[in-house]
């Protein structure tokens, strides 16, 4: 059940995060790295947006230090913000990663410390001692420690990661719907929606792509979305009417590059449609003064903004040609 928060809780929240906005990564700051003579110059600009000094850093470096600004922003919303499950839809996405990485690396017999992330609901740390203990998954909420149990049994009887990576992503998606059920947001619900609809649809361009059948491609997707999975099974498998199915929908122009993609057209403007369609669609956060959207916004706003960053920044540290990292690039709607 929705909590009730009042809004005047989230106002002078809202007004401070409007006012930081305006100092985000913006397209033509991007195109300022873009056209800096040096990698270190690139990096100093990137200072201007409150981000640390990365121009001594190498791409582990740089990788490092993005993820420290992203999870000090989470911790610093988790908070301020009345709201907590506001915040939560996006750590959860690093809860299930780490998770995914742990249930792998514990039956391969290998160490994963150095690919966890911090930035999740719970502490690397601890998922790192849940996995080694006996019993340790009762420390855990039930959620992620249900989750993890299902994983590794999978991954047990069928030696296939992959099956085990496809029942976390839906254990995912499913606390995701649950948390925007519990932030009481219609937007925050279709933004869920949205980020569904989009796995699914790459999960079906690229099964067929691959050449899969029907049962592997409803294994790699998840329900929740506003299109139906076996509908969009069959419109993918017949090449027809996968359009159709997100018609007039925030997918409609992605999902028709997806069509051209099954016909052998290129996946990059495929995928980037479907970024894009996911970073906009709390566009209409923006009209909205206060409450659980403008917080919302501002998250997804930084979680863009440092993909770009790193893009940016690791495209420049490998000798990539600009306009190739600029066509690669997201919309920031900031």
């Amino acid at each position: 059940m929705a909590k009730k928060v009042k809004n005047t809780e989230y106002l002078m929240l809202s007004s401070m995060l409007r006012a930081r906005e305006a100092g985000m990564l913006t397209r033509e700051r991007m195109d300022r790295m873009l056209s800096a003579p040096s990698f270190q110059e690139a990096a100093k600009l990137l200072t201007d947006c409150g981000y640390e000094d990365m121009s001594g850093c190498d791409a582990a470096g740089v990788d490092a230090a993005l993820s420290r600004r992203r999870a000090a922003v989470f911790a610093e919303m988790a908070n301020m913000a009345p709201q907590g499950e506001v915040v939560d839809i996006f750590r959860v996405k690093y809860d299930y990663h780490n998770i995914k990485t742990l249930v792998k690396a514990k039956a391969m017999g290998v160490d994963a410390s150095r690919l966890l992330s911090g930035c999740g609901r719970v502490s690397a740390q601890a998922l790192a001692e849940a996995a080694a203990e006996e019993g340790g998954l009762n420390s855990l909420p039930q959620d992620m420690a249900e989750a993890w149990t299902e994983a590794e049994g999978l991954l047990a009887r069928t030696g296939n990661p992959q099956l085990a990576d496809f029942a976390l992503d839906r254990r995912y998606f499913a606390e995701l719907n649950a948390l925007a059920a519990a932030a009481g947001s219609k937007l925050l619900g279709e933004y869920v929606r949205t980020l569904i609809d989009s796995a699914n649809l790459r999960a079906a361009v690229r099964t067929v792509r691959m050449g899969k059948d029907r049962a592997f491609m409803l294994q790699a997707m998840a329900p929740g979305g506003s299109v139906d999975c076996e509908a969009l099974a069959r419109a993918a498998e017949s090449g027809e009417g996968l359009a159709a199915a997100f018609n007039a929908t925030a997918l409609e122009k992605a999902a028709a590059l997806g069509a051209a993609a099954l016909k052998g057209g290129a996946m990059t403007a495929f995928e980037l449609e479907c970024d894009n369609a996911v970073a906009g669609r709390l566009a209409a956060a923006k009209m909205i003064p206060f409450g659980a959207e403008p917080v919302a916004e501002y998250l997804a706003l930084v979680e863009c903004e440092i993909t770009a960053a790193r893009m940016i920044l690791t495209g420049r540290l490998a000798g990539i040609e600009p306009e190739v990292i600029r066509e690669r690039l997201r919309d920031i709607n900031a």
